[in-house]
């Protein structure tokens, strides 16, 4: 109402009435402006802890993804090699004395100097070079180059993070072996490129042998137990409550047991399922198919009630239409109605799986917290999943394994983030109008 309009002769009481109302209005449109303002404060400060939350991921693990890689020849000197036992012969000594050569360095009696240079080399060019005698002999006395990533601590040093000016107490290396390094970068000899094995290894004792490919397929092939136990358990059920159920006290007795279920403490499913899979059943500890077993008990309530919304959010209008031209009551449900609830069904259970991608407590409680340095040959073989392995890596004691937990996080974001695209996309392939 226009002030204009408001204004009527009548006095000094309508001019104060006139006031009353435009004091109303000036209120209202303040109200207005605050609330809009509150909104807009709370949009940025969530995203700037967004920002701060990743930008500290991001800075922290990024560094994982250069590693830095250095080509040794090394002499397979016959007098010290057994052609018939290779694995007996010490191959990390070779590399270290093939190292100090390159340096020009003498080795001592104690052998002070070769355990100094294995400290700054992945063991990892000793199996090498015992993989290449294995499959092939008469390698031995020649010379053979081998490729292989620097130790933790020497990389952390060439990316920054390990500086000279700390103090020698407080740092893995000596002064010597900073010198050495950098002798070894001034002539080219180490290489920085893409970490390809971060993605491609598994898990390991040795932080530049470590990688997240272990943990990413036990995460892929728990998640393929728990899709298949909770996506058509939980529809199911839930088109039974929904669509079906008598309406009395023992479905809204399930009813609310179910809505409670999905705000129990994931730990108690752990222990749910250390005691029914484990203790009972002898499902194999520390599996896919025990981890899937457990999280598919976490996803069903969300699952269910999930598709009781989306079944909710159905027209009445599209069933009075299916009985009306004579299809029966499971006709009208299966033929009509979920496959209208189709795009909420399935973006309610995609959610419900990346939630469950992300626990870590019901997995611990059913042994996953173990070591694991392979990739999972099947459902019942020993596995490790994301959050568990950054779990794992932030409690180790070495520095270099605190920035592959950050990089390992930013692979698990990445993992979910797919995973929310997919329901985005699902719901907009799914989705009809009425």
């Amino acid at each position: 109402m226009t002030e204009a309009a408001i204004q009527r002769p009548g006095g000094p009481a309508a001019k104060g009435r006139v006031d009353a109302v435009q004091a109303r209005l000036k209120k209202r449109y303040a109200q207005e402006r605050r609330f809009k303002l509150y909104g807009q404060i709370a949009i940025i400060a969530a995203l700037s802890f967004l920002v701060v939350l990743i930008g500290r991921i991001v800075s922290q693990g990024y560094t994982t993804f250069v590693d830095y890689r250095i080509a040794v020849p090394v002499y397979l000197d016959p007098a010290r090699i057994d052609r018939s036992y290779p694995a007996g012969t010490n191959f990390d000594q070779l590399v270290a004395e093939a190292m100090l050569a390159r340096l020009g360095v003498a080795d001592d009696a104690e052998g002070e100097a070769s355990r100094a240079v294995t400290q700054l080399i992945s063991n990892d060019l000793g199996f090498q070079l015992l993989d290449k005698v294995r499959d092939n002999p008469d390698l031995i006395g020649q010379r053979v180059t081998v490729e292989g990533p620097m130790r933790a601590d020497a990389a952390l040093y060439y990316k920054g993070e390990l500086k000279r000016s700390t103090p020698a107490e407080m740092r893995r290396l000596s002064d010597l072996q900073l010198d050495w390094l950098d002798r070894l970068k001034a002539a080219g000899a180490v290489k920085s490129g893409f970490n390809s094995g971060f993605l491609l290894r598994s898990d390991s004792t040795q932080p530049e042998q470590a990688g997240v490919l272990g943990a990413v397929i036990g995460s892929a092939m728990m998640l393929v137990v728990t899709a298949f136990l909770a996506v058509p358990i939980g529809v199911l059920a839930a088109t039974y409550l929904e669509e079906f159920a008598p309406k009395n006290r023992w479905t809204d007795l399930i009813e609310v047991n179910i809505n409670n279920l999905a705000a129990v403490p994931s730990i108690v499913y752990g222990l749910l399922g250390l005691a029914l899979f484990i203790n009972w059943l002898a499902v194999p500890r520390s599996s896919p198919l025990v981890g899937g077993l457990v999280l598919a008990l976490m996803a069903l309530p969300t699952v269910i009630i999930a598709t009781r919304s989306a079944l909710k959010a159905v027209p009445p209008s599209i069933r009075e239409a299916a009985l009306g031209v004579g299809a029966s009551r499971t006709q009208t449900v299966f033929h009509h109605v979920l496959p209208l609830a189709m795009p909420g069904v399935m973006t309610g259970a995609i959610l419900s799986l990346a939630h469950a991608l992300g626990e870590t407590a019901p997995l611990l409680m059913i042994g996953m917290v173990s070591f694991v340095p392979g990739v999972p040959e099947g459902f019942t073989s020993a596995a490790t999943v994301l959050p568990v392995q950054i779990f794992i890596w932030e409690n180790a004691s070495e520095r270099a394994f605190h920035e592959r937990t950050a990089a390992a996080i930013l692979v698990l974001l990445v993992f979910m983030i797919v995973m929310n695209l997919a329901a985005i996309l699902v719901r907009r392939r799914f989705e009809r109008r009425w």
